[in-house]
């Protein structure tokens, strides 16, 4: 829980413009997760942008005869939700079915699919034409628009997927975005990595290369819709034994990279060559890496690219299943970010264990640890691997607790309001726009959302159930109780 201490109402500063706003929402909880975590009252929103923020008195004078005032009777109001890693064409195609239930499922009831990396992959019709893809796109943000979410991150789309069995991540989908960003149609503001191998699968250094070479992603939009980088698999996941470890699986593996290579050692130059090409090229890079050894090793890469540059990069680890102490470290000193998910500790701690034993889960998920050793956090919910439902993640960050109940790594708990900077200011860092969104203060983008109660009154574990009653984007309203 936020501390009421801060239920005492903070005065905050607001900019010049005094023009009458567009929307005003007053009498309401505003929680502006900026760097001095303040609590206001009022907002007004203008031309997209957020122009004061303070007490009802700070507000009124922007009230015009043309301005909506939304009284909110003590709500709670939050910056917009940025999901920093969610598949959006598959969640589309997917939803309301999540690939964690298969891969949860009892032995006899597990497809293949679900056993496969995170769970990408999985039942569902191939979409061949455009059409169905945007189809997909637009479905996608009407169903975060009710969930107050205003970014999100595709984590991989590109040529290595353009002759996969879904029709989701391949290169035309990321001109789908484009085009619908243009067109203005998007409800959500998208953050896309460019994916030279197969999802969940392998890839080798001359696709990789070859990849960055010749491919030429869509041009930007804006705000709106924006290629940053890359994304690399590295490896698989714990419970299925296809994560590279240092401690090894109850069978004596150690499992390994997903990198083509004859040898361990020539995958894992591998992999760190496809770093340094992609470093070079000025690309973010994002690594799904779980296991100890990989994490390690992606974040000893990202270390030695950035040093021989400087380049302020903004790499992370994608779940970042199993991470040591002396990686968190590393991480911290070289700027290096986490995306992880909470949802995902919770649901198979005992399949790592299973998989790893006991003493394996010391390491499992740390959030605490990495936020205590100064690492960027970002949570995310993987969708539709897990639901999108950040309320859900929240949850599952706070108290480590499952759908039974039960506890996973309690000592790895953070509080509320560092679960709800990873879901907005955090991601806004990491996908270099901290400087407009990710925090409610005059003169950023006019993305929020509002939750029907104060979060003061709302224990974790029942944030889920609170309805969420407003979502505004670029200062429209996209979706209203």
């Amino acid at each position: 829980m936020l501390s009421r201490a801060k239920k005492k109402m903070m005065r905050i500063e607001h900019g010049d413009d005094s023009a009458p706003a567009d929307l005003v929402l007053t009498g309401g909880r505003v929680h502006t997760l900026d760097a001095r975590d303040g609590l206001a009252e009022a907002i007004a929103i203008r031309n997209g942008r957020i122009t004061r923020v303070g007490d009802n008195e700070d507000i009124a004078p922007l009230i015009g005869r043309e301005t909506r005032v939304i009284g909110l009777r003590g709500r709670s109001v939050l910056p917009g939700i940025n999901d920093s890693h969610l598949h959006g064409v598959w969640l589309g195609t997917m939803w309301p079915h999540l690939l964690m239930d298969q891969l949860t499922a009892p032995p006899a009831e597990m497809t293949a699919e679900a056993g496969h990396g995170h769970g990408h992959g999985g039942p569902g019709p191939r979409l061949e034409r455009s059409a169905d893809r945007r189809a997909a796109i637009l479905r996608t943000g009407e169903l975060l628009a009710s969930l107050g979410v205003t970014s999100y991150t595709e984590p991989g789309l590109g040529p290595g997927e353009d002759g996969g069995p879904t029709g989701c991540f391949g290169s035309e989908a990321l001109r789908d975005y484009a085009d619908l960003a243009a067109e203005g149609r998007l409800t959500a503001r998208v953050t896309a990595l460019m994916l030279f191998g197969e999802l969940d699968g392998a890839s080798s250094l001359e696709g990789f290369t070859r990849g960055l070479r010749e491919f030429a992603p869509p041009a930007d939009v804006p705000r709106w819709f924006r290629v940053a980088g890359v994304k690399i698999f590295a490896d698989g996941i714990p419970p299925m034994r296809n994560a590279w470890t240092d401690e090894p699986y109850v069978d004596g593996t150690y499992g390994g990279l997903l990198v083509e290579g004859a040898t361990a050692e020539r995958r894992e130059a591998d992999l760190v060559a496809m770093i340094e090409a992609a470093h070079a090229a000025g690309h973010q890079i994002g690594v799904h890496a779980t296991g100890s050894r990989t994490t390690r090793r992606v974040a000893e890469a990202f270390r030695d690219a950035g040093a021989r540059d400087g380049r302020d990069a903004r790499h992370y680890i994608i779940h970042g299943d199993l991470l040591h102490p002396a990686t968190l470290a590393e991480m911290a000193a070289a700027g290096i970010g986490l995306n992880t998910q909470a949802g995902i500790a919770v649901a198979t701690e005992e399949m790592v264990a299973a998989a790893l034993g006991r003493d394996a889960l010391r390491h499992a998920w740390p959030v605490r640890d990495a936020l205590t050793a100064g690492v960027p956090l970002c949570l995310s919910s993987d969708a539709p691997v897990l639901s999108p439902d950040w309320r859900k993640g929240v949850a599952a960050a706070v108290t480590r607790a499952g759908l039974d109940g039960t506890v996973r790594g309690p000592e790895q708990r953070i509080a509320l309001a560092q679960a709800l900077r990873a879901y907005t200011a955090t991601p806004a860092w990491q996908d270099r726009a901290e400087a407009w969104k990710g925090t409610l203060e005059p003169g950023k983008a006019a993305d929020l959302c509002a939750l029907d109660a104060d979060l003061f009154d709302v224990e974790a574990a029942a944030l889920p159930e609170v309805p969420v009653a407003l979502t505004v984007v670029d200062g429209r309203i996209v979706h209203e109780l």
